[in-house]
């Protein structure tokens, strides 16, 4: 398996950031065309040695201004980049195609055509494509990609690394001095933030898989917001998540109107014709540097509570099913700035990722199964209960019992595997169809209770009911569950 290491400059001078600055803004350009050229869905297919062959050819690539296995390096990364966002979008339309066809050879035709470039013939799969692959476009311009025999790689006596890439012109070299002891190997990906350089590249990493096994159960787990994970049988794993973004977002708000007040005297000044006022108070008050490290520290935090909660459900789990978290449902509650804020959509994806990343490295099974109505429907009696914050209450009459909603959904997310009639395309009007059908087929085999029924045999019944009930809640870690008659 692959994994990515990161190394660090120590001690870059000015010089030398500035020709890296000046080489990864020449190759941003040549991103940027590749993406404006190719980037849109019916070019699917075109490779890099196209690309290359076609501007050497007609002179393109006497404009970039730089080494030809620099620019190469980038059409090849750029193409790369291009093919994983189509990717990306031919997911939503093989959902698509399954919501559609019925008819399993029609399926295995859409996406045998949707595979193989041949989806332009289709209409249907033509209208998925421009509307799930847009034309994207690129505005990096801090990135260099080295080849593996295009730098040179020796150690200092202290034991620090040092590097050498090609400059801007031929048997130019900058050397680099890295704050590690260990050397890079392999295609380096150079990028420049903040007066300092970043040195990523790839390494295997056979060994993880050994070093810590998985548990042995099967456990289903819910995303919440207030932790990262809370599975089925009752645990709420990274908790501080909650913390982490809402200290985050309150600070955000603060400093961005600050920011703007600051923005406005700023543009006043301009208007006024005071253009050195203006350009002090943008050098000096409206930089990026420190919000952009405070914001990668964050971020980095964020990431190390994930993967620490997901390994702490991967140590009891040999099978794990969560939702699929890449689709996205929208809510009929409107929701304020706050908390749109602090529900970053970007935190799903840093889950999905540790929950591939970890169970694969750990040797432990991973499904995905349709959420939809998983944290609105009580385990207890299987009916959509009434939900209020984090408390999930039983409707029926009877029961009464009062869930932990995460607690709930992972639950609900456990049994969802294997269900017959709910598969992981299912769309979201269907499967509340499924729920409310198997609740009223439930409640038409109960014991008609009519006014013949002595009122003491009505009062053993619900008291069984009950007690059956409050036996499954006590699963739950949480201490407010009750019961109630």
């Amino acid at each position: 398996m692959k994994v990515t290491r990161i190394a660090y400059s120590r001690g870059l001078n000015a010089g030398k950031y500035a020709q890296l600055d000046e080489q990864a803004r020449r190759l941003g350009r040549v991103r940027a065309m590749v993406w404006a050229r190719y980037g849109s869905p019916v070019r699917d297919g075109v490779k890099d040695r196209t690309i290359r062959d076609q501007w050497m050819q007609d002179g393109t690539a006497e404009t970039f201004g730089v080494l030809a296995n620099a620019w190469k390096e980038t059409v090849r990364d750029a193409v790369a980049d291009i093919a994983a966002h189509r990717e990306a979008g031919k997911v939503k339309v093989r959902k698509a195609v399954h919501r559609r066809y019925k008819d399993e050879s029609k399926r295995k035709k859409a996406y045998a055509d949707l595979k193989y470039g041949r989806w332009q013939d289709d209409s249907f799969l033509a209208r998925q494509m421009r509307r799930h692959v847009r034309h994207g476009v690129s505005r990096t311009a801090n990135q260099i990609v080295v080849r593996s025999d295009q730098y040179n790689v020796w150690r200092m006596a202290d034991g620090n690394v040092w590097i050498d890439i090609p400059g801007l012109g031929r048997r130019q070299k900058i050397a680099i001095p890295l704050n590690t002891t260990v050397a890079p190997t392999g295609t380096l990906r150079l990028i420049l933030r903040g007066g300092r350089l970043e040195v990523h590249y790839a390494i295997d990493a056979p060994d993880l898989r050994e070093t810590r096994p998985c548990g042995a159960a099967k456990v289903g787990v819910d995303k919440g917001y207030t932790e990262v994970l809370a599975d089925s049988d009752g645990d709420h794993h990274g908790t501080e998540l909650g913390v982490l973004l809402r200290e985050e977002s309150d600070s955000l708000k603060t400093k961005n109107a600050r920011r703007a007040k600051i923005r406005s005297v700023a543009e006043k000044a301009r208007k006024a014709g005071d253009h050195a006022k203006a350009d002090r108070i943008q050098a000096s008050n409206l930089g990026t540097i420190k919000r952009n490290r405070r914001r990668s520290r964050f971020e980095s935090r964020v990431r190390t509570v994930t993967f620490t909660a997901v390994h702490a459900v991967i140590d009891k789990a040999a099978h794990l099913v969560a939702e699929d978290l890449t689709r996205s449902f929208v809510s009929r509650k409107k929701l304020g700035k706050n908390t749109n804020r602090r529900l970053a959509a970007w935190t799903k994806g840093v889950t999905a990722e540790a929950l591939n990343s970890v169970s694969e490295r750990r040797g432990s099974t991973l499904t995905l199964v349709n959420a939809a109505y998983t944290s609105q429907v009580v385990p207890c009696c299987r009916i959509l209960g009434k939900r209020h914050g984090d408390r999930l209450h039983c409707t029926r009459s009877g029961c009464g019992v009062v869930w932990q909603a995460d607690h709930a959904g992972a639950i609900n997310v456990l049994e969802r595997d294997g269900d017959p009639d709910i598969s992981l395309h299912t769309p979201h009007t269907r499967v509340k169809q499924i729920i409310q059908g198997r609740a009223d087929r439930h409640r038409t085999r109960l014991p008609v209770q009519d006014s013949s029924t002595p009122c003491g045999e009505r009062t053993i019944r619900s008291e069984q009911q009950c007690s059956t009930n409050r036996k499954q809640a006590d699963r739950s870690s949480s201490g407010w569950l009750r019961c109630r008659r």
